[in-house]
């Protein structure tokens, strides 16, 4: 123990050395043109000049960011324009065994197996992949970014995950904050991890601005302890065209992925969805509370438009248990409000407003409201209690008390249950439930 505690020590001392010997590079005014990564070594600082500074990559940059920050860099007060018209080349999403950070080059802002790093106030347009991209790191504060018109498609012209920020494989205490990402047709800020690689860890994103998502607004996936809060959107999923639902690619304004616990998301403001306000797969022992997502048009307008709360458990270390579900509105959904499954859950005090805009089953023709056989119910409901979702796990022994349910003949649809599921086997009570 001798042995490892003085490697640490001078492991310290030599990147405590570093930080005394960092350089600050202002870069000059105006637009300079590079073609391969502008590397930040450890502690030293970019900055744009007062004047305002681009770096632009040319038609032959090669690398995997126009800029690479290592251990105590910041980047601050610059654009990166990443020419995406000249560099960008049609890629499916990472496959499943292979890291982003490895897989997609030419992106704007790249940060691996590093800490104490900070990105502020910087400008990313016109990014062929990922705008920013952390790895593997600690201590991360990403604060201030605008991003504009960035990420990549696949061969059928379908997003594949890009174009916002990324943070990835285990990276732990980070913040995102007060970022801007507009017209990005992959995700705006997400995390992920590999399935056999440590989840992410104690994270914040608040206070972030969407609009004109492609996919998510913000995905937790694989990630622990990570607080999504005061986030504002519109457009979540449009354009239509770039919407990957072949690939289950449902645009949500706050999905889940992986394993997910000990995790809040509150006070979250979104408009215009087409698709999900919240998806909770992989998510359990956590809070979703005083969250508002508002749809104003018609069911036609969102063709890729689905439930307000979906809760679901496709990782398999987890279970679907123990969630607060509080004081959200959901006004205006496609089809039901909240779907449930598991056990544990509270479900109270939500606004469930104009839900089933399609009018579901009577419309079944128009807008496939029966697809599953099985269970003719589940989209004409406001709140529905199932037996599973990718695997089994009965809604059973859960609280659903206080909460306003209305919409299409919500007078009558307004709680139901799978086959199998039953209700008396669940706290449902001072439920108020009418029609329009």
């Amino acid at each position: 123990m001798t042995a490892a505690f003085g490697k640490s020590i001078i492991a310290s001392l030599a990147f405590a050395l570093s930080l005394a010997q960092a350089r600050v590079m202002t870069l000059r005014p105006g637009v300079t043109v590079v073609s391969s990564e502008i590397v930040v070594k450890d502690g030293d600082t970019l900055r744009g000049a007062k004047a305002g500074s681009t770096l632009r990559a040319s038609r032959r940059f090669k690398g995997r960011a126009v800029v690479v920050a290592g251990s105590g860099a910041t980047v601050e007060r610059l654009t990166i324009d990443g020419n995406r018209a000249a560099l960008a080349t049609p890629l499916p999403i990472a496959p499943f065994d292979r890291t982003f950070v490895s897989y997609y080059a030419n992106n704007g802002i790249v940060s691996a197996n590093t800490r104490d790093v900070v990105i502020r106030d910087v400008r990313l347009v016109n990014v062929s992949n990922f705008a920013v991209l952390i790895s593997g790191s600690s201590n991360v504060r990403l604060e201030g970014i605008q991003i504009t018109n960035s990420g990549s498609l696949d061969a059928k012209g379908k997003n594949n995950t890009t174009g916002g920020i990324l943070i990835e494989e285990g990276s732990s205490d980070f913040v995102v904050k007060d970022c801007v990402i507009t017209n990005v047709p992959g995700n705006g800020v997400w995390t992920h991890s590999l399935y056999t690689s440590k989840r992410n860890a104690r994270g914040e994103i608040a206070s972030n601005r969407f609009s004109t998502i492609g996919r998510d607004a913000i995905q937790i996936g694989h990630a622990t302890e990570v607080r999504v809060h005061h986030n504002i959107g519109t457009r979540i999923g449009f354009p239509q065209r770039a919407v990957d639902i072949d690939g289950g690619g449902i645009p949500v304004a706050i999905d889940t992925a992986g394993n997910v616990d000990k995790t809040t998301y509150a006070n979250n403001t979104f408009t215009e969805l087409n698709g999900k306000c919240i998806d909770l797969d992989g998510f359990h022992n956590g809070v979703v509370r005083e969250n508002s997502c508002t749809n104003k048009l018609s069911a036609a307008a969102y063709p890729s438009g689905h439930y307000g709360i979906v809760f679901n458990n496709t990782n398999p270390d987890m279970q679907s248990e123990n969630i607060e579900v509080a004081g959200n509105v959901i006004d205006g959904a496609k089809f039901g409000g909240i779907f449930v499954i598991g056990r544990g859950h509270t479900i109270r005090n939500n606004r469930l407003l104009r839900l089933n805009l399609a009018g579901c089953n009577e419309s079944h023709l128009k807008f496939g409201c029966l697809y599953n056989a099985e269970e003719p119910d589940i989209l004409q409901t406001g709140i529905y209690l199932g037996k599973g979702a990718e695997r089994p796990a009965v809604a059973e022994g859960n609280t659903i008390v206080d909460n306003v349910v209305s919409g299409f003949k919500m007078d009558r649809r307004c709680i139901a249950a799978a086959v199998g599921v039953d209700l008396t086997h669940n706290t449902i009570e001072r439920n108020e439930c009418r029609n329009r």
